[in-house]
C-alpha cells in the first residue's frame, strides 16, 4: 500500500509519527499534507480535500498499481477529516478507535481512507489501527453491492431486513 498523507495542526505529532512508521513498514508516502510545524495553524477541510484529490488521481490513472493507493487524515478526533473526506464522491473514510473497526472499515466498507484523532489516541494505539487497515482486504461478495448503494449515494434504508 502506498499512502498520501496529512493532517491538521491537531494531529501534526501523529501524522509525523505514523509517516515514520509507514516507511519502516515499507509503505511509501507519496505525500504529506500539513502544517510544517505543530505551532501552524491548519484548516483540516482544506487538507482532507487536498489528500482525498490525490487518493482519486492516482486510483484514477487506470494503472492496476493505483488500486493500492490510500490515504491517511489525522486531526483532533478524526472526525472532522472524515467529514470533510466524505464529501468527495469516491471517497469512503472512517474514524476507528479499536483494532476491529480499522480492519472492518477495509473488509467490508472497501475504506480508502483512515482518518484517526491524535488527541484520542495514543501512539501505540495508532500503530495498531493503522496496521489492521493495512492488514485488511476487502472481501467483496455481499459486502461489494453494498458499497455501489454508497457510492450511488441509494438509500440504503431499501436493503433494511437482508441478511448481513
Amino acid at each position: 500500500m502506498r499512502f498520501h498523507v496529512g493532517s491538521d495542526h491537531g494531529g501534526f505529532e501523529l501524522r509525523k509519527l505514523l509517516v515514520d512508521v509507514l516507511r519502516e513498514w515499507g509503505h511509501p508516502v507519496l505525500s504529506e499534507s500539513g502544517p510544517a510545524a505543530g505551532d501552524e495553524r491548519a484548516d483540516y477541510p482544506d487538507v482532507a480535500v487536498a489528500v482525498c484529490e490525490r487518493v482519486l488521481r492516482d486510483r484514477e490513472v487506470g494503472q492496476a498499481s493505483g488500486a493500492d493507493v490510500f490515504g491517511l487524515l489525522i486531526c483532533g478526533t478524526g472526525q472532522g477529516m472524515a467529514m470533510a473526506a466524505n464529501k468527495l464522491g469516491g471517497i469512503r473514510a472512517g474514524v476507528v478507535v479499536d483494532g476491529v473497526s480499522a480492519t472492518m472499515i477495509r473488509a467490508h466498507n472497501d475504506a480508502n481512507v483512515l482518518c484517526l484523532g491524535e488527541r484520542v489516541l495514543g501512539p501505540e494505539l495508532a500503530k495498531h489501527l493503522l496496521r489492521a487497515f493495512i492488514d485488511a482486504e476487502f472481501e467483496g461478495g455481499r459486502h461489494a453491492r453494498r458499497v455501489e448503494l454508497i457510492e450511488r449515494g441509494s438509500a440504503l434504508g431499501e436493503t433494511a431486513g437482508e441478511g448481513s
